[in-house]
């Protein structure tokens, strides 16, 4: 059973998933991936191999990067963050998208289907050139600059009223969890305190919603890819994380009062080769909606990004060049995610 809803010729309001897929019994058309991106309906396993760090411990830091040399991702306990505010944050982003779409559109004063550096956006499907995609990925999005607080806050959505106060804590709270995280890392590494702080001077947050998908075996929430940033620190309410290890996608399991920590590309690029960004997606289901938030640690745009020279010896020569960071996230998203074809212009 095929539906035609056509996204192109819509408002950005009209487009987000959320606005009607009560309207709609089967999935529509443009949401249907090819044979051979589907995640079809054979059972991805729900692991537990996935490591769990406990910062607390006194070998955490040996324990993130085993964690990010094997899988790319693990999960953090005992991180600092408040499980009230935690949760609070969570019912705030679920509030937002629980709101109808005139309200969303007058509180973000914002829809975008194509690339913009505007500080709030509400979008859906990839978030970049909507119109111009093949196909459609089954997800809202919200999306904001985080850091510096004071300079983005007005941008904010003032409705649920409770957003800026809420995940203005959270921001803080998170980017304090971020730098201890990579403390951790530089030490592991052998780096000197505080080297990756240096490539993390700003963070945003992006707010992904899934509704009921009419069919989670033909589409996905998103797509296969790699964070082009330095690091993400998830937080999900419910299953549907893919990690992609082996030949296999594995299923990430939500730990509650846990965090979701991967390494971005750019980190893995810092490292030398060291740490591994690890493909994922999101999956869809048929039941309820689910919400997940995600805050990510970037450079500034003109930040040199290079293998960190501790890394770098004769038995250890440079896998990558240097270049600005606004460079390869201009080919990440101009190759649409493709790490495999960006990291081409950037490998010696």
């Amino acid at each position: 059973c095929f539906c035609r809803i056509n996204i192109v010729t819509d408002t950005m309001a009209a487009k987000l998933v959320s606005s009607w897929y009560k309207e709609v019994e089967c999935l529509p058309e443009s949401y249907i991936l090819p044979p051979e991106e589907r995640p079809g309906d054979r059972p991805v396993p729900v692991s537990n191999q996935i490591p769990v760090v406990d910062l607390e411990a006194p070998d955490s830091a040996q324990l993130i990067v085993d964690a990010c040399q094997e899988f790319g991702f693990f999960q953090v306990t005992n991180h600092g963050v408040g499980e009230e505010l935690m949760e609070d944050g969570m019912k705030v982003f679920e509030e937002f998208f629980g709101m109808s779409k005139e309200e969303e559109g007058v509180v973000c004063n914002l829809y975008s289907d194509t690339p913009t550096t505007e500080p709030c956006v509400v979008s859906t499907s990839s978030g970049n050139n909507v119109n111009s995609e093949k196909v459609h990925f089954w997800r809202d999005v919200l999306r904001h600059s985080c850091h510096p607080l004071h300079q983005y806050l007005p941008f904010w959505p003032h409705k649920p009223h409770r957003y800026r106060e809420v995940v203005g804590e959270c921001s803080v709270e998170v980017r304090k969890l971020g730098f201890r995280i990579l403390e951790k890392i530089s030490r592991g590494l052998g780096l000197s305190s505080g080297y990756l702080e240096e490539f993390s001077k700003f963070m945003y947050l992006q707010v992904n919603h899934y509704p009921p998908c009419p069919d989670p075996t033909l589409s996905l929430g998103v797509y296969k890819h790699v964070d082009p940033t330095i690091l993400t620190i998830l937080r999900q309410d419910s299953y549907g994380l893919q990690v992609f290890k082996d030949g296999h996608w594995i299923g990430v399991q939500p730990i509650p009062n846990a965090f979701v920590v991967n390494v971005g590309h750019q980190l893995q690029i810092i490292s030398n080769g060291k740490l591994k960004s690890a493909e994922h997606r999101a999956v869809t289901n048929s039941v309820k909606a689910r919400t997940s938030g995600a805050f990510f640690l970037h450079p500034d745009v003109d930040t040199i990004i290079e293998p960190a020279k501790a890394l770098v010896n004769a038995a250890n020569p440079a896998l990558y060049r240097s270049f600005p960071s606004y460079e390869f996230v201009k080919r990440y998203s101009a190759n649409r995610g493709d790490v495999e074809e960006t990291i081409k212009a950037f490998q010696l």
